[in-house]
């Protein structure tokens, strides 16, 4: 089960390129920061749809255990 803290460390991520980004008054720095914003982005998503799958994929064994 990936921690709450590995996804909030990847949308903190983000948001700090994201802000680095529209600082930087160099084009390079700035597509650089948006290329890391993205990456960060892509992995808080991924992380999210794991967690999911994961919790789906609990309820449906759940539901397939017979009862005692």
């Amino acid at each position: 089960m990936l921690p709450v803290s590995d996804l909030t460390f990847f949308r903190s991520r983000e948001s700090e390129m994201r802000k680095a980004a529209a600082e930087s008054g160099l084009s390079n720095v700035r597509d650089r920061c948006e290329r890391a914003a993205a990456a960060f982005a892509e992995l808080a998503d991924r992380a999210e749809r794991s967690e999911r799958n994961r919790e789906l994929d609990r309820l449906r064994r759940a539901e397939t255990v017979p009862a005692s």
